[in-house]
């Protein structure tokens, strides 16, 4: 299965705060127990432009970014059984080795098999697959899927139904799974829930998706911009409400929205102080709040201990606690028969070379998923 250096487009972030270059680059062949694999599509998430902006302490550059996409295998290394050349594939930046003790417990979906080189920007065995005018470019979260042609472990790739348009499942790689199996892993929402949602961009949104499939009857959506809130309902918010309308914090104006406060809580952007709220905002006694977003490194979270005392629970999630490898194939198959919606949340289509576009409508607020076809 020996095959060649392949030389393709990539977008490369070669110092923190620029925007990306579109460089030709040198993507090796893969080594054992690695796959590589012809990107057709992938999206920008907010994970990308936090490591651009210089902010992510594990963020290295020279580096090619992207995690949320999907492609074809193009070739395989020694020792790869599961995958050939030709598979439809999301690559999967939560890998599911199968063996070490987080993934075979059925309490976390948080494979450990890779993460240390995965979080210096490196490939397994130490080393990067990407070089570019002669220097060698690190890898992002294991996938790097702004390139043409990426570089992941065997572990980090689930396949898919080749039926699948992978300009649209490629966001199951990241957001949509994420704020989904908050809701049904995490939480475990019961039907006849009342659901409060803070921040609704694409894992907001998802998450109402995932109130509403739950069985959820009040799911309320808290956004600063009320532009969101037409499409939050279109998801399944039954109401939308903006904290600057209230003379009050927004957790108060909660409790009273929802005769002592609400079943479960999602905090979906990554605001320490928000998460306070959407803690504080669960009913005494059985409210449970779910931590979605990421906050900036070195940000701490603070409540008055009695807020738990008195039975309320803080909980956290990454990629919707979903093992991956096994999920995701679930996943796109939910899609395909029309369970979970994924097209509603591409607002923008961009040919590759246009991804600086993507990440600026990001940033403006304009876009949910910007999908870049490459």
């Amino acid at each position: 299965m020996a095959s060649a250096v392949i030389k393709c487009k990539a977008a490369v972030a070669w110092e923190a705060g620029k925007p990306l270059s579109i460089e030709e680059v040198e993507v090796a062949p893969p080594k054992a127990h690695e796959v590589r694999i012809k990107v057709v599509a992938t999206a920008v998430c907010h994970t990308d432009a936090y490591t651009l902006s210089g902010a992510d302490p594990e963020g290295c550059f020279p580096v090619i970014l992207g995690h949320e996409g999907a492609g074809i295998v193009e070739s395989v290394g020694e020792g790869v059984t599961k995958l050939k050349p030709g598979d439809t594939v999301i690559p999967l930046y939560v890998p599911q080795c199968g063996e070490c003790k987080f993934c075979l417990n059925p309490k976390t979906n948080l494979c450990q098999k890779i993460r240390v080189t995965q979080g210096k920007g490196l490939m397994p065995d130490g080393t990067s697959r990407f070089t570019c005018k002669g220097k060698q470019i690190y890898h992002f979260m294991g996938t790097s899927t702004f390139s043409e042609y990426t570089v992941v472990a065997d572990i980090s790739v689930a396949k898919i139904d080749a039926a699948a348009p992978l300009d649209k499942v490629c966001l199951l790689g990241c957001g949509i799974s994420t704020g989904y199996g908050a809701v049904l892993n995490t939480a475990q929402v019961e039907p006849g829930s009342t659901c409060a949602v803070f921040g609704l961009g694409g894992v907001g949104l998802a998450v109402i998706m995932g109130c509403k499939v739950a069985g959820a009857s009040r799911i309320i959506g808290i956004d600063l911009n009320k532009d969101k809130f037409a499409k939050a309902k279109e998801f399944g918010a039954t109401e939308c409400i903006n904290p600057q309308d209230f003379k009050k914090p927004i957790q108060e104006a909660l409790v009273e929205l929802t005769d002592g406060g609400v079943d479960y809580s999602f905090e979906c952007i990554g605001n320490v102080g928000v998460m306070r709220a959407a803690l504080e905002s669960c009913h005494k006694g059985w409210g449970v709040s779910v931590i979605v977003g990421v906050a900036a490194s070195g940000q701490e979270i603070s409540t008055r201990p009695f807020q738990l005392v008195t039975g309320r629970t803080w909980k956290g999630t990454a990629f919707g606690g979903w093992k991956s490898v096994e999920s995701v194939p679930k996943l796109v198959a939910e899609y395909m028969s029309k369970k979970i919606k994924v097209d509603e949340f591409v607002t923008h289509t961009l040919p590759f070379d246009k991804i600086n576009e993507a990440f600026e409508l990001l940033h403006a607020g304009k876009s949910i998923r910007c999908v870049l076809k490459l």
